[in-house]
């Protein structure tokens, strides 16, 4: 919360749900990302994690909980007391009303993201893990990777529309680029200890 804290304090925007928005963007992004990094760090470690563990549920929980205020504040950003107009084009004369364009997809990618990151979050305690098993818990936990496929388009889409660079930029991509490389490597270490 202090990154948020900070990060709502310096940006040059003059209203607060600009710098709201734009404050719990890229917090919510990396600790998404920092959630798929700690299952494959336990395997570099040599040790097989257990299905849940606190680290990794705090991390996705504080996810959730800074990405949801994200995606509630989000509405109210551009198109102030029309949030529908993020989904849905006005009287344009377009002939499908559903917004197809660089900003639509943007905000349809973050939508469903939202809606993965709910469901996760409301699964993220062992009551969920105990009354769905672990198979099927485990198999709802991994839309995890969708979530994040999703909030890294929804991020690149944004960057690209609002025309941002410099180290907001970097940060996106830096923590793109470790998911994936971590991820990679973790596929790369499991494989190679089951082979005989």
């Amino acid at each position: 919360m202090t990154v948020v804290m900070v990060l709502y304090a310096t940006r040059p925007y003059r209203d607060w749900v600009s710098r709201a928005s734009f404050a719990t963007a890229y917090p919510a992004f990396v600790l998404l990302a920092a959630t798929l990094w700690i299952g494959p760090w336990s395997l570099f470690r040599g040790r097989r994690g257990p299905i849940s563990t606190d680290l990794r549920r705090d991390i996705g929980i504080w996810a959730a909980i800074v990405g949801l205020m994200h995606a509630v504040i989000g509405q109210c950003v551009h198109l102030r007391g029309r949030p529908w107009l993020y989904y849905v084009y006005g009287k344009s004369g377009h002939v499908l009303p559903f917004r197809h364009d660089l900003f639509g997809w943007a905000n349809y990618t973050g939508l469903f993201a939202a809606l993965v990151l709910l469901a996760l979050v409301a699964t993220s305690n062992d009551l969920s893990l105990r009354v769905l098993g672990t198979p099927q818990w485990k198999k709802l936990q991994r839309w995890n990777y969708v979530c994040f496929v999703l909030a890294t388009i929804h991020t690149l889409l944004y960057q690209t529309s609002e025309k941002l660079h410099g180290p907001f930029v970097t940060v996106a991509v830096l923590s793109v680029s470790l998911t994936l490389l971590i991820q990679f490597a973790g596929v790369y270490r499991r494989r190679s200890s089951v082979t005989p």
